[in-house]
């Protein structure tokens, strides 16, 4: 198959000669933008780092491929909005050549019956177009955003730091360590207190009912027209196997205001040149601060001494690579399944593991097409880009209740009869991925089991006849769509996971349900990105706080092994 990636000017598999050449401070597992982040923070406080990327291509699941001539694919994840601004600030990322391009209109809702709802960033655009459903929803509204706002303004601090992990230290560590430790979270928990107080009581009462709650309970505590909540719903649902009235499913909505575009919050944006664009500014940051960058060098087996501690790498080729610290940014599963021997770590940290949700119901199509979908609840023909086509288009989203259904096939093992679709056309605002008057344009869809009962992804018989299946419900809403497509690429879960490695396909390195977030993410009693294999740390979305393109685990993980080593921050 034809195709053309985009990446930073990495050394190739045949510079794993010069890797052999020295012991390396630090090595990191895979060149996702959160093992690229931690690189590059390694590298700022002085440690000698090399980045170890399987594919020919750096950026993981953050990636900008070239599959059909001229079309350039954010082939995974396809939106920008979570990344830290203390990281591109830090990193100084537009200057490594990252352009946000905003979006505005961010939403627009086709229905069948030829209504439709935009929502974005304007609140006079907000507060007419929700009156057309229900003036009581319109007034409501700002409430609910200020509402979630607020939220995220007390949840922010804590993702740019490690959770306060005290387990770790009560045996191995000096009395020193110890009181260290206690007086760093015991600072840690009266921050929290301090916050919490300020949030006041009835504040606090109303983020646990989020938290726990379904997001149908909460949408419908809210609102009463049907497109608004399952329009705000599939924030609660994206990238998971649950429900919206799955409980916790709440917590989710609050990334729909988390994010944040240039200080703006809930912007999110589209990247210029693509998703690859942020994994190469991060990449060109780490290699300017001397880290050193190695694709198509898939790392088969950590090494581990004597002394029962990390002290380098065996590549799929058969050459080691020596160092004294290592960062994957593999998933928990590949790491300590997979990458470490047997034997090695204790039985029930790798139960823990093995017994971690992993399951997907996502995948992703990009396409290349011809013209713009045409959607007739607008009552346009020209072929110019209008509002409608600048943000996330929900297909198949009228109701919660739509949602649901199309989620409960997947719990009997089919693929969604009527998918739930989320459609974003960056070239709309992005002229530099496809040719002069056709389009890129991708499909998140849900949802999809791993295994289905009626047939398997390796049968292109079955994959193409879900693939049509996704087309002809665009058509309901865009008569013409299929016929418009020039060329496709589709990932199923099982791609996911043997393309990108993402175990089980899980675009979030595991579920990011409640019990597995914080400090019990990805385990119970190892939040702090060390293992109990010592010298080695996990800098991936499997730990805190998670998935999206957000950094913070790169970020975070580099800040815990640098002090570990006695190494500044910078």
């Amino acid at each position: 198959m034809w195709r053309r990636s985009f990446s930073s000017s990495s050394s190739s598999a045949g510079a794993t000669g010069a890797l052999k050449d020295k012991k390396w401070d630090a090595l990191v597992i895979g060149g996702g933008h959160n093992g690229l982040t931690a690189a590059a923070y390694l590298a700022r406080g002085g440690l000698s780092v090399a980045v170890l990327e399987r594919r020919h291509v750096i950026g993981g699941a953050a990636v900008t491929e070239e599959l059909v001539p001229g079309f350039k694919f954010s082939r995974c994840s396809y939106l920008q909005s979570l990344l830290r601004p203390s990281i591109i600030k830090e990193l100084e990322l537009a200057r490594h050549g990252m352009k946000l391009l905003k979006r505005s209109p961010s939403s627009f809702t086709p229905c069948l019956d030829g209504k439709y709802l935009l929502l974005g960033p304007n609140k006079d655009l907000n507060n007419s177009e929700i009156s057309k459903f229900s003036k009581q929803d319109a007034d409501a509204y700002p409430r609910y955003e200020n509402q979630l706002e607020k939220f995220c303004e007390f949840m922010d601090p804590l993702l740019d730091s490690a959770p306060p992990e005290s387990l770790q230290c009560e045996s191995s560590c000096s009395v020193g360590d110890r009181i260290k430790n206690k007086v760093h979270n015991s600072m840690f928990w009266a921050r929290c207190l301090r916050q919490a107080a300020t949030l006041g009581q009835k504040d606090m009462v109303d983020f646990m009912d989020l938290l726990l709650s379904p997001a149908s309970k909460v949408l419908n505590n809210w609102f009463e027209s049907d497109v608004l909540k399952a329009t705000l719903a599939t924030d609660a649902v994206i990238g998971t196997t649950g429900s919206v009235h799955t409980p916790g499913s709440g917590y989710v909505l609050l990334h729909h205001v988390m994010g944040e575009t240039d200080g703006e919050h809930g912007i999110w944006s589209y990247v210029e040149g693509g998703m690859g664009s942020v994994s190469l500014a991060i990449g060109n940051a780490a290699k300017e601060a001397g880290a050193h960058i190695v694709t198509c060098a898939e790392v088969q087996q950590l090494l581990i001494n004597d002394s029962g501690t990390v002290n380098g790498v065996l590549l799929a080729d058969g050459s080691q690579v020596h160092t004294s610290m290592v960062l994957s940014n593999a998933t928990p599963y590949k790491t300590f399944k997979e990458l470490v021997p047997d034997n090695v770590l204790p039985d029930d940290f790798i139960n823990a593991i093995k017994y971690s949700d992993y399951s997907s119901g996502t995948t992703k199509i990009n396409l290349a097409v011809d013209k713009l979908p045409q959607f007739k609840c607008c009552k346009l023909s020209h072929p110019d880009a209008g509002p409608q086509h600048v943000g996330t288009i929900h297909i198949g989203s009228e109701s919660m209740e739509e949602i649901h259904s199309a989620c409960q096939d997947a719990v009997n093992g089919l693929p969604s009869q009527r998918p739930v679709i989320e459609m974003t056309i960056p070239s709309v605002l992005d002229n530099t991925i496809s040719p002069p008057g056709k389009h890129v344009i991708n499909l998140f869809i849900q949802y999809t089991p791993y295994s289905p009962s009626d047939g398997h992804w390796g049968d292109p018989v079955y994959r193409e006849s879900f693939a049509q299946k996704c087309f002809t419900l665009i058509d309901e809403y865009a008569p013409g769509f299929s016929s418009s497509i020039i060329g496709y690429d589709m990932l199923t879960p099982p791609d996911l996971e043997r393309e990108i490695g993402l175990t089980g396909g899980n675009i979030f390195h595991g579920a990011m349900g409640l019990d597995s977030l914080f400090l019990m993410r990805p385990v119970k009693g190892w939040s702090n990105y060390r293992t109990p294999l010592h010298g080695l740390y996990l800098c991936g979305s499997g730990t805190h706080p998670g998935g999206g393109v957000m950094g913070a685990p790169g970020r975070n993980a580099a800040r815990v092994a640098l002090e570990d080593v006695n190494k500044p921050f910078k």
